[in-house]
């Protein structure tokens, strides 16, 4: 082996020094393949249903806000650029300027090439392929001659602030800049931020009825619909399948134009994948447009996003854990964790609409895919995510595997000759028996020796995990939560030292097994314990542990002082330890504590008065959650007064008993929000407290 590595080693060197004598640079030009479309201020109003709101919207902030740039932001297909062209040829608005200009931006956003392109939009026969940026200043200048203007940039990708402020400059030069207005259509809320400080027109799904209308109008002549009920029925739940993107409808709609024969409609209606010819009108071509301008690092995470399937909930912690396991995020910078990376991955795909928020959870979001949105993450896939059932394929080039079709008996004979399968995610499979659950354990552990994520969630007849499951060395992820008839772990558990996540909440374990112990890469655990007392932690155990939740373990009196020892803690979760009265003063050691969340705990009380060596403490907690804790009176004053410069976030709901908020909250100085519903006894907050500043519900 020795003696390979320093072949390789001597190879590189030398293609390193051909490299050099050849005068051979690195070239950071992006070479992925980006479809560009083109558009025009032209608009058939004929195809244009609803959007009158969102266009008036628009008129309005012309008319009277102050601010010259307003943004519309959508997914591909929504109809940003009708917005924009309905606006563009209001009669109102022809007379309120002299000039009117239109641009669809390219995606290289340069001022020679915008000043071309505006001075292309007033007079197409100005030559001006070969001026200067001095030049083409003049030369737009002399054509607008102080003309108040307006100016649509359509498409617009840029994310350079330096870029648009410098455009910006030349354009406020302009003698009618101070009554001119900009429109933007963009996919990025990133953009729209950077480009104008006011609110964007955030474009909606239309109407279902409207979605209705435009279908009749793309799908039959005038008046056919009537002659066809039973067509108009099935076309009643494909519009509803393109959940408001107006391009879609008029996609679909145009693809089963003067099509009567209704087992097609019926195989469109039907289609898990609506396997669209890829013309410049379909919908994908639009959606890729997303995909195509993300960086390579976020095309892998898009992608792996269609194992999932079609409306469901996916949750942010979750799926940045599939991402980790599966090696998909760049390194972190310095003093950052894996997750932040994740967390920035996502803001960046709900920044360009591609995935939609449903709820912000604190520590974590729910969010969606919109369908059309899924389709393109499965087109884009390349055959690597795979839903199983029991009437699909697969080819060898599958990596992720995901089951859930409760009709699954067996385990398709194709998964024999997989060898490359990263991940498996099983939920829901066939309830009548564990055979296939087992089967499918078996199959893991005897061909999928690469595997880097199990789930098995909610597998309540599974009875226990394969005796060889150590034999999966690359397991960074299992979670087997709600397996409940698992109650001991097998002994080569312990050889999964790679294991990053374990999460077996409603595994009712005796006690904490040893093995988990010697799990020293976790940073995700979520254990369910039936013993009074937990083992005590000790030094050194679970070094990169970031999130610790005990959850319903009945059983439980106390926490042990051993706590402290887990340095990297950030997220502390009790849920139902309903013996729990206490926590542990230890935990002022856990310095990067970031979140503490207790529920229906319903014996605790947090009463931890500061001692005279606590005076100088320095914790990190940002929020403190408590939930249905029915002898709660006192909050952590030592936990509290420790991060009186972090907390952010205070929620206390449906705790019975609590009367008063102390005092000594006011010198929370970083204190943002305040939540406090259904505390009957506390029916005000302390008037002698400065609530100024604070965002408080009660």
């Amino acid at each position: 082996m020795n003696h390979k590595i320093k072949e390789i080693n001597r190879r590189l060197s030398e293609l390193a020094a051909e490299w050099d004598s050849f005068g051979l640079r690195e070239c950071s030009n992006d070479n992925r393949r980006v479809f560009q479309r083109d558009t025009h201020s032209f608009v058939n109003s004929w195809d244009v249903i609803g959007r009158e709101d969102d266009k008036r919207k628009i008129i309005d902030l012309l008319m009277r806000s102050s601010d010259p740039v307003i943004p519309i932001v959508g997914l591909g297909g929504l109809g940003k650029t009708t917005v924009a062209q309905l606006v563009y040829n209001y009669r109102e608005v022809t007379r309120l300027f002299q000039q009117k200009l239109w641009v669809c931006v390219p995606k290289e956003f340069d001022l020679p090439s915008m000043l071309k392109l505006m001075i292309h939009s007033i007079n197409r026969e100005e030559n001006c392929d070969n001026s200067g940026l001095d030049a083409l200043q003049n030369c737009l200048r002399s054509l607008l001659k102080d003309k108040e203007f307006l100016l649509v940039l359509d498409d617009v990708w840029n994310d350079n602030q330096e870029r648009w402020a410098d455009f910006i400059d030349i354009l406020s030069s302009m003698g009618g800049w101070f009554k001119s207005k900009i429109i933007v259509t963009t996919r990025s809320l990133t953009v729209a931020s950077i480009i104008s400080p006011i609110r964007p027109i955030e474009l909606e799904g239309l109407p279902h009825e409207d979605c209705l209308r435009l279908f009749k109008k793309r799908a039959f002549k005038d008046g056919d619909e009537r002659r066809h009920p039973n067509l108009m029925r099935i076309g009643d739940d494909i519009v509803k399948r393109c959940k408001g993107v107006p391009l879609a409808v008029r996609t679909l709609g145009s693809l089963l134009y003067r099509k009567t024969d209704e087992s097609y409609w019926i195989s469109v209606r039907d289609s898990e994948m609506w396997r669209l010819e890829q013309s410049d009108n379909s919908i994908l071509p639009v959606l890729k447009l997303s995909y195509d301008h993300l960086p390579s690092r976020l095309q892998r995470c898009f992608a792996f996003l269609a194992l999932y399937k079609k409306d469901e909930i996916y949750r942010s912690h979750e799926v940045i854990q599939l991402w980790m396991a599966n090696g998909l995020l760049e390194h972190p910078r310095e003093n950052q964790e894996w997750e932040a990376v994740g967390d920035r991955y996502l803001y960046e795909l709900l920044s360009r609409c591609l995935i939609e928020k449903e709820k912000d959870y604190g520590t974590y979001f729910a969010f969606r895919m919109h369908d059309l949105v899924h389709d393109l993450a499965l087109e884009v896939s390349q055959k690597e995510c795979k839903t199983v059932s029991n009437r699909t394929t697969a080819d060898e080039n599958v990596r992720h595997l995901s089951f859930s079709d409760d009709k699954l008996e067996i385990v398709p004979h194709y998964l024999q000759k997989l060898r490359n399968v990263r991940t498996v995610i099983i939920q829901g499979v066939s309830k009548q028996s564990n055979t296939i659950e087992e089967s499918l354990i078996n199959l893991c552990v005897s061909n999928f020796e690469h595997l880097r994520v199990l789930r098995l969630r909610s597998q309540a007849s599974l009875t226990g995990l394969h005796k060889d499951i150590g034999k999966l060395k690359h397991l960074r992820d299992l979670d087997l939560a709600g397996c409940r008839s698992i109650t001991e772990l097998p002994r080569s558990f312990y050889e999964l030292r790679l294991l990053q996540k374990l999460r077996m909440s409603g595994i009712p374990l005796k006690q904490l097994p040893k093995s988990m112990k010697c799990l020293i890469e976790l940073r995700y655990l979520e254990i369910t314990i039936k013993a009074k007392h937990l083992t005590e932690i000790q030094q050194g155990c679970w070094p990169c542990l970031q999130h610790l939740g005990l959850i319903d373990c009945d059983n439980l009196e106390c926490l042990p002082e051993g706590l402290k020892h887990l340095t990297s803690l950030g997220t502390l979760d009790l849920l139902g330890c309903s013996n729990l009265v206490s926590l542990p003063r230890s935990m002022k050691f856990l310095t990067r504590l970031q979140v503490l969340s207790i529920s229906s705990c319903k014996r605790i009380n947090l009463l931890m008065e500061p001692e005279e060596g606590d005076v100088n403490l320095q914790l990190s907690l940002k929020t403190l959650s408590l939930w249905d804790l029915e002898e709660l009176k006192d909050l952590p004053e030592l936990l509290l007064k420790g991060s009186s410069s972090t907390l952010r976030r205070i929620r206390i709901e449906s705790c019975n008993n609590i009367e008063a908020l102390p005092v000594w909250l006011k010198d929370l100085t970083s204190l943002h929000e305040l939540e406090i519903l259904d505390c009957p006894k506390m029916p005000t907050l302390p008037e002698e407290m400065d609530w100024t500043g604070l965002d408080w519900t009660r």
